[in-house]
């Protein structure tokens, strides 16, 4: 199996002042962004009808309670599927669910500013090496979560249109999840096509590559960068091969969990539908769940920040009193978001000593046969 090498000899948290700039800047735009949507909604469906229904005592905070702990629990599933993927791949590695929870949580806050989540992957992939387990084997079950969460959303994407589908009637929403969907698709058609013809993909990335070069003035990409293309694809196949071959069973299981996981997370906004006293609509707000994570996974703003806060608006707005809508995303994203930020800018602090230095270049690549 080829596999990803740490740099003994290169920090992990980088000390280049224009890294710590950059990483800065997503942090503050991904946070200016989150709070400006949710302001501007706020601005314009908060009116007396909100404030005499607040007073009321309509609402029901034990949910909301309810809401923040079932978030906790998503966090939990998280790390019993990094276990289970992770122990699964090295018979003398053998990860608690305390330790692997934890790498989670430490994953949260760069992942939630970076576009599709993707910047938690590297964290992932760094701390199961710190320990013990390989880095191709935590790059095999990093991608293996990928690999999960692509079948399980490809398999809930016809029951979402079913429960929602005459809910939306935004020819724009539907244009938005119509290109969300053929992408999403796309994308799993590419990860299965890795699989089975990596060279070819290796090819196909490189005029991808190639193309994108002619608008740098450059005509070729760098050798750096066609060795980085061919290793990265050549891991990926080696891992997911090793996961539909040899760890069929423990797939399988991150599988079940995998499903736990993600319907855990549907649960959140039925509990604060429930403490405003509102409707639960429990399966349009499942469907609704399954099509914003198509418009999350999208990779636009850092964190999805912005995207994922209209995408509520849009979603859940058809079936909630616009009055009561800016409150709604205000606390579905404080929960789902911004609460695994701070718990993530936490965790992240307590093991790298810095959160604005931190850089995913720090994962250097050579290849090395594994006996």
């Amino acid at each position: 199996m080829r596999i990803i090498k740490v740099s003994e000899n290169i920090p992990f948290v980088s000390s280049d002042t224009k890294k710590k700039k950059t990483v800065k800047k997503s942090i503050l735009f991904s946070i200016l962004l989150s709070v400006s949507i949710i302001v501007i909604l706020l601005y314009y469906t908060i009116n007396d009808q909100t404030i005499n229904y607040l007073k009321n005592g309509n609402i029901r905070y034990e949910f909301f309670i309810a809401a923040a702990c079932i978030n906790i629990v998503y966090w939990v599933l998280w790390g019993l599927r990094l276990k289970i993927l992770s122990n699964a791949i090295d018979q003398n590695f053998n990860i608690s669910l305390i330790e692997s929870t934890k790498i989670v949580l430490a994953n949260l806050f760069l992942a939630n500013i970076t576009p599709s989540m993707a910047g938690g992957e590297p964290v992932r992939i760094y701390l199961l090496n710190k320990k013990g387990l390989n880095v191709g084997g935590a790059t095999a079950a990093t991608l293996g979560e990928r690999l999960l969460d692509a079948l399980f959303f490809l398999f809930c994407i016809p029951f979402a249109f079913f429960f929602f589908g005459n809910y939306i009637t935004n020819d724009y929403l539907k244009i938005g999840l119509y290109i969300a969907v053929i992408l999403f698709i796309l994308f799993v058609i590419l990860f299965i096509y890795t699989i089975r013809q990596p060279e070819k993909i290796k090819k196909f990335i490189i005029k991808i590559a190639s193309f994108l070069n002619r608008f740098r003035k450059k005509e070729n990409p760098s050798p750096h960068i066609l060795n980085r293309i061919s290793k990265e694809v050549d891991n990926f196949h080696d891992s997911m091969t090793f996961f539909v071959t040899k760890g069929k069973k423990n797939l399988l299981f991150a599988g079940i969990i995998t499903a736990l996981f993600w319907m855990t997370g549907w649960i959140i906004p039925i509990f604060l539908l429930m403490g405003l006293g509102i409707e639960p609509f429990i399966l349009e707000s499942c469907a609704a769940q399954i099509l914003l994570v198509l418009i999350a996974m999208m990779p636009t703003t850092p964190g999805s920040s912005g995207v994922s806060e209209g995408g509520v608006a849009a979603l859940y707005g058809v079936f909630i009193n616009a009055s009561l809508l800016g409150v709604f995303v205000l606390l579905f994203r404080f929960i789902t978001y911004h609460m695994g930020l701070i718990v993530g800018a936490i965790f992240q602090y307590k093991i790298f000593k810095s959160v604005a230095s931190f850089s995913t270049d720090m994962i250097s690549t050579d290849e090395q046969n594994e006996d």
